[in-house]
């Protein structure tokens, strides 16, 4: 079963601490193009924040800016400001815990690329093994601390030998 009608994924949707810092990483580093951008969204009475989003009710969605990256989902990042405070990012072993990668042809071009524009790469590429045999994968950080993945299996994975369905590949979105 699935949701009728489902094609696939539309959009992630993150939080950052400052947008404009986000826009220069993710438009000059990443390369995102900038689409369109929401103004504020709050409720001062209701409980509205907390019923649709799940968030404080004083919660205050100061912007939204929408971003097409390459072949891959559309982001939809937020700043929002809370009379909670927030939480520093979690790491990827915390509940919640998330990472964003991105299908490189080149794993030591975007890698050199990356470390030559001043971003935190973390460590050195590493091979996968097993079902992924094929596939190189690193990850690094956004200036805010949010990690991203670098992947690249340009001859394939194992996997896909004899597998009946395949991941899909924003290489090649129409497989």
């Amino acid at each position: 079963m699935a949701i009728p009608g489902m094609h696939g994924s539309d959009h992630i949707g993150f939080t950052v601490p400052d947008l404009d810092e986000a826009e220069a990483f993710l438009v000059g580093i990443l390369g995102a193009v900038p689409i369109y951008t929401l103004g504020s969204k709050r409720d001062d009475e209701g409980d509205w924040m907390t019923r649709q989003i799940g968030v404080s009710p004083r919660s205050v969605i100061e912007e939204i800016r929408f971003y097409r990256l390459g072949n891959g989902s559309n982001l939809e990042v937020f700043k929002y400001t809370s009379p909670e405070g927030q939480a520093p990012q979690p790491k990827n072993s915390d509940i919640g815990g998330h990472h964003l990668a991105l299908y490189v042809d080149d794993m030591d071009a975007a890698v050199a690329y990356l470390r030559a524009n001043g971003v935190e790469v973390m460590g050195e590429p590493i091979p996968s093994a097993g079902a992924a045999l094929g596939q190189r994968w690193i990850y690094f950080r956004a200036p805010w601390g949010m990690q991203f993945e670098l992947v690249s299996y340009p001859g394939g994975k194992a996997y896909e030998a004899d597998a009946p369905v395949k991941l899909w590949h924003p290489a090649h979105p129409a497989e």
